[in-house]
């Protein structure tokens, strides 16, 4: 599984120059005036992973097959958007669609960009967007409870157990804190993620800056980093001009840039990591001569699962599972060396898969 990040913000805060740039399209407008995006954008990019082009290589694959992340460019929220003013009811249906909100802050000061509310501050903007998706889960929960009343009366345990989540959220948003911020047992998430409030999703900061600040940050990041680590959110610092201007070169041309710009990596780069640590994602490979192949998981997903990411049949069928740590693989130089090094383990039903691991799998099919 990949996973899908909404790209959220203020109008004129870069969402969308952000979005050309990862997705390397210029399908979103991006223009000087509020809500120049009017149907959410979807683009899907590739995982970057220098580990599966070393895998490829030891094992001559012919072919080089990437996990995926989808980023979609959601049109641009203003105060009341719970109320339906600008796009909001829009904005905040396409929200419940993804698995994270990579909120774009506008950190750079610039004339010639409007900012919708006449100032340069990533806190309250941050504070905008929130309230209103505070406002409307809240609505939402209110409603909820209603249309349960009857079912309550009739003693469905189902309905009580709603009940009980939906209770909790709203007592944590009518004091100001997002729905994430409860903690919910394992044995109800499941129940909870399927209420799909918007308060609930994991939130990344994008903190958007001129291009002079994209390897230090400045000032307005220092506010935001400080916001997200006292919420336990991920921030990162990104210059969307210099993503936009990277994703027009080559590769070669790209690392000169990025170096004399004083970056180690692209944004895109650091988003995604970033994103992946946000969710909790983790990556497993299958490797041979057809093709070398990433996927994602979440930690602590136990190998039958993993198997199920490729498909039904492998969960349903699952025997075992030939395991190689991928330090392993390259140490060995492909399957056989590590087999003969005796780093090839056999792993059963209960084994919870790494970072990085190359797997077999064996099935009943």
């Amino acid at each position: 599984m990949g996973f899908r990040m909404g790209i959220v913000g203020l109008p004129n805060v870069g969402k969308s120059t952000l979005f050309n740039a990862l997705t390397r399209t210029a399908a979103a407008q991006a223009a000087n005036f509020p809500f120049c995006t009017i149907e959410p954008n979807v683009g899907e990019v590739a995982v970057p992973d220098q580990r599966l082009e070393t895998l490829a290589g030891i094992a001559a694959s012919k072919q080089v097959i990437p996990t995926r992340i989808t980023f979609v460019d959601i049109a641009g929220l203003v105060k009341g958007a719970s109320k339906g003013e600008g796009l909001g009811n829009q904005f905040l249906a396409n929200i419940r669609e993804t698995d994270a909100i990579a909120h774009v802050l506008r950190c750079f000061e610039d004339g010639d960009i409007t900012h919708v509310e006449g100032r340069v501050d990533p806190v309250a903007d941050a504070e905008v967007i929130e309230t209103e998706l505070m406002i409307a889960d809240m609505e939402s929960i209110e409603r909820r409870l209603a249309n349960l009343a009857r079912k309550l009366k009739g003693g469905d345990k189902e309905a009580a157990a709603q009940e009980g989540l939906l209770k909790r959220a709203l007592a944590a948003l009518e004091e100001g804190r997002p729905a994430r911020t409860v903690e919910v047992a394992e044995d109800d998430r499941k129940a909870w993620s399927m209420l799909q409030l918007l308060t609930a999703k994991p939130v990344l900061y994008v903190c958007n800056v001129a291009e002079s600040d994209a390897a230090s940050g400045n000032a307005l990041t220092e506010k935001v980093r400080e916001m997200a680590a006292a919420q336990g959110a991920g921030h990162v610092v990104i210059s969307a001009r210099i993503e936009e201007e990277i994703s027009q070169l080559d590769a070669e041309e790209a690392e000169m840039f990025l170096s004399e710009m004083g970056l180690e990596e692209a944004g895109l780069d650091r988003l995604i990591r970033a994103g992946y640590t946000l969710l909790g994602l983790q990556t497993y490979f299958t490797v041979g001569p057809k093709e070398a192949r990433a996927w994602t998981i979440r930690k602590g997903t136990l190998v039958p699962q993993a198997a199920g990411v490729i498909h039904g049949d492998f969960e349903k069928g699952f025997i075992r599972a030939e395991t190689i740590a991928y330090d392993d693989y390259v140490a060995g130089k492909g399957e056989a060396g590590a087999r003969e090094a005796g780093k090839l383990r056999v792993e059963g039903k209960t084994y919870e898969v790494k970072d990085g691991d190359v797997l077999h799998f064996l099935f009943n099919g």
